[in-house]
């Protein structure tokens, strides 16, 4: 997955964090927002909108979500990065935001400017075709992409996403050619694949999952080591081409010198908010994220490590983020 196992991040989840301070008693004061870099009706928006009854009650304050999308998410963490440290404001990204300072000059230091809250959850990502195609499995897709080269698209939640990246790398390990069709997040790229005009889409299983119903799309393969439990006929990458895994992931950021009892305040509501019944069901079993809800210092680490993964992807096939 990175240099990071599956094992440490749940013992981080499991790790409790020092009680809040007497300093974080004023806070909060006034509505708090919650920035998603991305438009409504991806799998980072409906994070947002899960946890929002749940922190309304539990800080007793309206709490407002803000779509600013563009850049793969660096458009709306620009603005973000210059919110006050008051507490009144969070973001919301989700796995563009490691790679993204391997795909563009930004307007902010991912480093410098934000501090880590939490690493919510983590999910393979999984390859869907729209059913005007008659596709069924991975090799159906590898030969018809051998036959009429650049003849498919495939469309992604933006320019270099982990699911753009792990399609470059399927690419070049398969020996096809595909066209890649960005979007500023996971709601236009769905809408384009269920209306047919691209022919596959990459996407979280959160993303994805939920629209199988629909009849418009047919699941073909899913990027993780293991069959995700709602998916068990859909095989995993690994089983045709070795060696290649992909998982999307969801964090939570405050701007740089928050106060640490803010801070772990806004982490244990959103811990108690996540674990409502209602919002861990929907998270684990409609989106199928793989709850974490680690420290701070591990979601620093993560987040890191998935750079140091995917950056190298990034610089050897010369991909640009779109501004």
């Amino acid at each position: 997955m990175t240099g990071l196992t599956r094992r440490t991040l749940l013992g981080a989840a499991a790790a409790p964090l020092v009680a809040p301070s007497a300093h974080a008693q004023g806070w909060p004061n006034g509505p708090i927002r919650l920035v998603v870099p991305f438009p409504p009706g991806g799998s980072t928006d409906a994070l947002a909108r899960l946890v929002q009854t749940g922190l309304q009650q539990r800080l007793g304050v309206n709490i407002i979500i803000e779509n600013k999308a563009g850049a793969s998410g660096a458009a709306g963490t620009a603005v973000f990065a210059k919110s006050p440290p008051d507490g009144n404001t969070w973001l919301i990204v989700f796995d563009t935001h490691s790679v993204n300072p391997y795909l563009m000059n930004l307007q902010y230091d991912t480093e410098k400017d934000l501090d880590p809250v939490m690493l919510v959850a983590t999910a393979p990502y999984l390859l869907a075709v729209n059913t005007k195609h008659e596709f069924k499995s991975l090799a159906d897709v590898l030969a018809a992409a051998k036959a009429k080269p650049d003849g498919l698209s495939y469309a992604s939640v933006g320019s270099g996403s982990v699911g753009h990246l792990f399609m470059v790398l399927l690419q070049k390990k398969t020996g096809i050619k595909l066209t890649h069709v960005p979007y500023r997040g996971g709601g236009p790229a769905m809408n384009d694949a269920l209306g047919g005009h691209v022919d596959f889409i990459i996407g979280s299983v959160a993303l994805v999952t939920p629209q199988l119903g629909s009849g418009k799309l047919r699941p073909i393969v899913q990027t993780g080591e293991k069959r995700v439990p709602a998916l068990t006929d859909v095989p995993t990458v690994i089983e045709t081409v070795p060696d290649l895994t992909a998982y999307t992931w969801w964090g939570v950021f405050a701007p740089a010198g928050t106060p640490q009892p803010t801070v772990e305040r806004f982490h244990k509501e959103l811990t108690a908010s996540i674990r409502e019944e209602r919002v861990t069901k929907a998270l684990t079993e409609s989106q199928q994220m793989t709850l974490v809800l680690s420290t701070p210092e591990e979601l620093r680490k993560f987040s890191t490590a998935q750079g140091k993964l995917w950056g190298p992807v990034v610089k050897e096939n010369d991909i640009k983020g779109e501004m």
